[in-house]
């Protein structure tokens, strides 16, 4: 069953990358916010707190059939921690009804075997865990010690992709951790990637030289995947900006815990419009117009989703697309039942 379903799965991200390439015009990964609320407090996080309530089902169902119009291809749930919410299973099935991959980013304490087969059956089908050193620190408890048995109960039952991600800069004591991390990942069976710790508004802080070496190294033992494609952190691990077209607000979507869409979680209130209003012109615009934090953005799911168009369709400033298209248009009706 694991072999079919990673078989399965290969052939749908290949038809990912495939449409992403042929047509511009759809949602390729849309991050959603269903818990903001996390049982731990990793002191270089910002994207969780300790009260929030779950969003309810019916509502997270209708922000996921909105990304369903926008013909998104992939959608990853993320916190807080996600797996504190209730109906988590139910969620992650409204997404595969609609035919669209199903993610999701967690720290990796709530998972059991039987957690794991409700995942399963729920069609979940890329899981990213992060987990920051060898042994819990001030900084972080996302460990590899506290995790190790959720581990091995994933490599054991889970029918879905699991990456490990480590993040370099985070301040954790011994950064050397994070290439002992890679290492036990891929030895079991999972892929390994590494990030670059970013400030409060998602740029970039610059590297000390034994994080650049650790980056390095855990670069060359990683599987190979399309989370791999993170060239873009060569100049940033050194320091340099990137000049790249950043396609937030369209070709990728932030949805935070309010409904409201984002260029990314490190961005939030800009544009700041709630879904259920997003149309078509907000789309374009985004898609169009040039991102000011964009040369310094840490942010890999960003930076790999516009690997699709990086190489077409030159942004311009804000003010001359505005200047050129009127202002900002909203959908016409017959843009919006082409859209269907």
């Amino acid at each position: 069953m694991a072999k079919t379903n990673k078989i399965s799965r290969r052939i749908r991200e290949l038809s990912m990358i495939s449409n992403g390439l042929l047509n511009t015009r759809h949602v390729v990964l849309a991050h959603i916010v269903p818990m903001r609320r996390c049982n731990l407090a990793c002191t270089y996080c910002n994207e969780y707190d300790k009260v929030s309530d779950p969003v309810p089902l019916d509502e997270m169902k209708a922000r996921i059939d909105k990304l369903a119009y926008f013909k998104t291809s992939i959608i990853t749930i993320s916190g807080g921690e996600p797996m504190m919410h209730p109906e988590i299973y139910e969620i992650i099935s409204h997404i595969r009804s609609h035919g669209i991959i199903a993610g999701m980013i967690s720290n990796g304490y709530y998972f059991t075997p039987a957690k794991i087969q409700k995942l399963n059956d729920a069609g979940l089908e890329h899981l990213q865990i992060s987990i920051d050193n060898v042994e819990p620190d001030d900084v972080s408890k996302k460990s590899l010690k506290l995790l190790d048995k959720k581990l091995k109960w994933l490599s054991e039952h889970a029918d879905f992709h699991i990456n490990i991600n480590s993040v370099l800069g985070s301040g954790v004591k011994n950064p050397d951790d994070a290439l002992e991390i890679a290492k036990f990942a891929v030895a079991q069976g999972f892929t390994s990637t590494v990030g670059v710790i970013h400030d409060g508004m998602g740029l970039l802080k610059p590297l000390a030289d034994k994080d650049r070496e650790t980056y390095n190294a855990i670069k060359k033992i990683g599987a190979k995947s399309y989370a791999r494609f993170n060239k873009f952190q060569n100049n940033l691990v050194n320091g340099e900006s990137y000049d790249w077209r950043c396609r937030s607000g369209a070709r990728y979507l932030y949805i935070c815990e309010d409904g409201l869409v984002h260029w990314c979680s490190q961005q939030r209130g800009t544009p700041g419009t709630p879904l259920k209003e997003y149309t078509w012109a907000d789309y374009d615009r985004e898609y169009n117009t040039e991102k000011w934090c964009a040369k310094d953005c840490t942010i890999q799911c960003v930076h790999q989703v516009a690997l699709l168009d990086n190489w077409r369709n030159p942004q311009t400033s804000l003010s001359d697309y505005n200047n050129r298209n009127g202002g900002l248009k909203k959908d016409t009706v017959a843009q919006v039942l082409s859209a269907k």
